[in-house]
């Protein structure tokens, strides 16, 4: 009959709520037991039937190994399943009635015995409770011995927490006033007859001084790397672009009649508060049309050049040909004559008329070709002329050449090789090399570089040293170059100061000597150098004595020294008076 019903009713939705106290309930022995134990086992399907069949627990493997016709996965013994690590999750438990209890969650980690209000009736006070009976709502004292093992718990946990707290005051590693002894037994392994065989050995550790500094350093190690970044399922943050900035930017708000701080806006925020930025600009096609109709119009434009210059390629070539026909005739004829023949007819021929007359077909009296091979002609004639002339100068120059002496020619000779290429590029003798090294005028080589301290801030000179530094130099300069080494001593007055001056007396026009000069340049003495010029240090406008007066500070600057001697000149008339 047990065994009817059990069938027939339906597999219970929820676990009933197990208390400790049923858990711990032992039946009595005496007690004979009256119900049967029933164990339903569901056999597994036969071979060739298990199609849709899934093993759910271990009795369905019945002792054996996993079912292959079955695609699931199958653990047999549980071999090959991970187990389950201890976690802190709570198992769903249900009260008597069914319903789900939640405070299992507040009550989760405390101690044996804390009573957790964790539901609404435990906020209700005891004596409106109903589910509570008449003893439990009277509160009894507690008994001595409930009170006893309360104290002595108490008292157990707060020693506890002192001894703790008494331990980690304490240092632990107090040294002794004398260090440990230990007593050693020393057996020798030789004894060599010696009448002591065993020996007592007393080894006492040195006592260490606390306050010694350590002997060792100890050297940290480096922390080792930490763990791996746990695995984030977005993408990680990236540096915003220069566009996306520009695109999130929001212009301040730019009033037009309004500016109570009196900031000065540029105009660039000013539009962009206007919001003229976010139109989007429109570009015309007739921009594109008209671009591809220019291009076009350049594009037939230079085939037409290209085709007149061909035509015009094509007509001076049957015009050279039908000169050279003509002068082909003309020679002819001239050989003929020479040779005795009679000469043919003065015409041309059939057929350089007749390519004359192409040639010259394109052309009429309005055209202006004849007019340019003139030019060109005249070009022509001027070009051949130059070089002419040029043979002819290397000619005579060459004649000149052959015709000089052996020393002239050396002297010569050397005077071009001497020339720096600034001269020879003046002079037209310089000829293009193929020498990596570049050619640099040595007349550079003996200038010093100014210094880095060179001059004064104040100072407006751009030399630091005269040109012609001596008396020699500027002799060498004022000095007359004639010929005198060759013979010529007359040139100049011989080249010295009385023959120069000689020279200037003489009157060799007969003009007489000038009775009007230079204002002033009589009395000015005879120089041998340049002519030397003097800073002028005066204060020409007044600027540094109105400076000097302005510094001094006096409080009537307008009076001068005489002003303060016209009080003494009053006083002086007036004692005159008296």
């Amino acid at each position: 009959m047990f065994s009817a019903l059990a069938f027939q009713l339906p597999a219970p939705v929820n676990q009933p709520a197990v208390s400790e106290e049923e858990e711990t309930y032992d039946a009595p022995a005496t007690q004979p037991s009256t119900s049967t134990n029933v164990v339903l086992r569901q056999a597994a399907p036969p071979y060739g039937q298990r199609r849709g069949w899934k093993p759910t627990s271990q009795e369905d493997f019945g002792d054996g190994g996993a079912y292959p016709e079955c695609p699931i996965a199958q653990y047999p013994i549980e071999m090959g399943k991970k187990k389950m690590s201890s976690g802190n999750t709570l198992a769903l438990q249900t009260d008597k009635d069914g319903n789900v209890r939640y405070d299992a969650i507040a009550q989760q980690g405390q101690r044996d015995g804390k009573k957790v209000q964790s539901q609404f009736k435990d906020l209700v006070p005891l004596f409106y409770r109903k589910d509570l009976t008449e003893e439990e709502k009277e509160m009894a004292r507690p008994s001595e011995e409930e009170v006893a093992e309360t104290t002595e718990k108490t008292r157990l946990a707060l020693e506890k927490i002192t001894q703790g707290k008494i331990k980690t005051a304490n240092p632990s590693t107090v040294p002794g006033a004398s260090g440990k002894t230990q007593f050693i037994r020393y057996t020798p392994g030789q004894q060599n007859g010696g009448a002591m065989q065993q020996r007592i050995i007393k080894m006492t550790e040195v006592v260490e001084d606390p306050l010694e500094p350590p002997r060792f350093k100890h050297k940290k190690i480096p922390r080792g790397p930490p763990s791996p970044p746990p695995p984030v399922l977005r993408s990680p943050p990236r540096k915003a672009t220069a566009q996306e900035q520009k695109e999130w930017m929001i212009p301040p708000s730019v009033s037009n009649w309004k500016n109570n701080k009196g900031f000065t806006i540029p105009l660039d925020k000013r539009l962009a508060a206007d919001g003229r930025g976010l139109q989007d600009v429109t570009i015309n096609d007739n921009f594109a049309k008209f671009s591809e109709a220019l291009f076009v119009a350049d594009r037939h434009a230079r085939e037409e050049v290209r085709q007149r210059a061909l035509m015009q390629q094509k007509l001076a070539q049957k015009e050279k040909e039908a000169k050279e026909e003509n002068l082909r005739l003309l020679a002819q004829r001239a050989r003929e004559e020479r040779s005795g023949i009679a000469p043919r007819a003065t015409g041309p021929s059939a057929d350089s008329a007749a390519a004359m007359k192409n040639s010259l077909a394109a052309y009429d009296s309005d055209s202006d070709t004849e007019p340019s091979e003139d030019e060109e002609d005249e070009e022509a004639a001027k070009l051949r002329d130059q070089m002419r002339q040029e043979k002819r100068r290397e000619r005579e120059r060459e004649m000149r050449m052959n015709n000089m002496g052996t020393e002239q020619r050396a002297k010569m000779l050397a005077r071009q090789q001497n020339r720096d290429i600034s001269e020879k590029i003046a002079l037209g003798l310089a000829k293009p090399t193929m020498a990596k090294e570049s050619m640099l005028d040595a007349r550079l080589f003996n200038q010093e570089s100014l210094s880095t301290t060179f001059g004064d801030e104040d100072s407006y000179g751009l030399y630091d040293k005269p040109l012609f530094h001596g008396s020699t130099a500027a002799a060498a300069i004022y000095k007359a170059r004639g010929n005198i080494t060759e013979g010529n001593e007359d040139s100049f007055g011989g080249g010295t100061e009385e023959g120069i001056g000689k020279a200037l007396d003489n009157d060799r026009f007969g003009l007489g000597r000038a009775q009007v000069g230079f204002e002033g340049a009589a009395d000015q003495e005879v120089r041998d150098g340049p002519v030397q010029f003097e800073k002028d240090t005066s204060d020409v406008f007044g600027v540094d004595k109105f400076l000097d007066e302005a510094k001094s500070g006096k409080k009537r600057g307008l009076d001068t020294e005489a002003g303060g001697a016209r009080k003494r000149q009053q006083m002086d008339r007036a004692s005159e008076r008296e």
